[in-house]
């Protein structure tokens, strides 16, 4: 039930929220809103997340439950929101398995960086051969896992933390849309507090030469922008991220927990 579950939530938030995915990764892009593309061609790149977004959402997911189940009975439930952390870092690593070398093609096509010609698997093939699997294909893995791993350690637990505070309220019972708005709020204040770091993930994946710009480091590349903009130039595309995942918060979690129960339903019978 979680893949399936997992894969309709993922394929339906990147679907409907890919708009302003495009539109925040312009305004981090080191060339400028307009240069990148402006509010041109916002679907750009959408066919790749598209085929993607279900097997990285279902990887997620299964490791986050798989996680969660095996380590809940062994603690107090004080200490449930450090097994959420560690469930949600667990399938957040797998899943960039997949995600990092997703995103490079997508950033790519949506910037119009290089050869535009290129279909999303000639972006990842040019890289790879150019500049090899960690620096081509995987570049800025380690990046996106360190944006990755405090979002999740935020979403999850605030997400879990908020659903039963409902449950408590409610009889121990919550219904998906209520779990929707629990996903969203945590969805919004995750993206917002991690803002920085995605920006920095997107210098990185967007950079022409790997060769030319491996001392591109996080922190580094947050003190220059910082230098150069002030803390308002950190946050580079914090409304559509904000928005995105406020919106995506609702439609994945509602969606993840809604295909989950009926999932679950129908094999019980």
């Amino acid at each position: 039930g979680y893949v399936i579950a997992g894969a309709v939530a993922g394929l339906s938030v990147d679907v409907a929220l890919y708009p302003l995915d495009t539109l925040k990764t312009r305004l981090q892009s080191q060339q400028g809103f307009y240069k990148a593309g402006g509010f041109r061609g916002v679907y750009r790149g959408l066919l790749t997340v598209a085929t993607s977004s279900m097997p990285t959402s279902s990887l997620f997911f299964v490791s986050y439950e798989a996680t969660k189940k095996l380590a809940t009975p062994m603690v107090a439930p004080q200490y449930l929101p450090f097994v959420h952390m560690f469930a949600a870092s667990a399938g957040e690593v797998l899943a960039c398995l997949i995600r990092v070398p997703t995103e490079i093609a997508k950033q790519r096509k949506q910037t119009y960086v290089g050869n535009q010609a290129k279909s999303s698997i000639g972006i990842l093939v040019h890289a790879f051969r150019t500049e090899g699997l960690r620096r081509g294909v995987y570049r800025g893995f380690f990046s996106t896992v360190m944006r990755d791993l405090p979002f999740s350690f935020i979403e999850l637990p605030l997400w879990e933390q908020l659903k039963t505070l409902v449950k408590n309220r409610n009889d121990e019972n919550i219904n998906s849309f209520q779990s929707a708005c629990c996903g969203s709020i945590a969805g919004g204040v995750a993206a917002a507090a991690t803002t920085p770091l995605d920006l920095a993930k997107t210098r990185i994946m967007l950079a022409d030469d790997y060769a030319e710009t491996r001392k591109l480091r996080i922190k580094p590349i947050l003190t220059h922008i910082y230098a150069e903009s002030g803390f308002r130039g950190l946050f580079a595309g914090v409304t559509p991220r904000f928005t995105a995942f406020m919106l995506g918060g609702f439609v994945f979690f509602g969606v993840y927990d809604a295909s989950k129960t009926r999932i679950e339903s129908f094999l019980d019978r």
